[in-house]
């Protein structure tokens, strides 16, 4: 995942995490706007969370995050 993704993602599951707690969950779809504007930017986010990570559709925030800041 491009360095400007990971951390637009992180931000974004701190502000939702800060918002609603912990146990909020999202999927990639949070990290774009209700557009498509960007294809490549939003496969690169899809096949990181559904073929590199096997996530769910949704997710916990905090997993999400703590995954990206592991480089992983």
């Amino acid at each position: 995942m491009r360095d400007s993704l990971r951390s637009k993602a992180v931000t974004i599951c701190n502000d939702k995490i800060a918002k609603k707690g912990e146990t909020v969950g999202l999927s990639f779809y949070a990290f774009f706007a209700n557009k498509n504007d960007d294809p490549d930017l939003l496969m690169e986010a899809a096949t990181w969370w559904i073929k590199t990570h096997e996530l769910d559709h949704f997710e916990k925030a905090l997993k999400v995050r703590d995954l990206i800041l592991s480089g992983a």
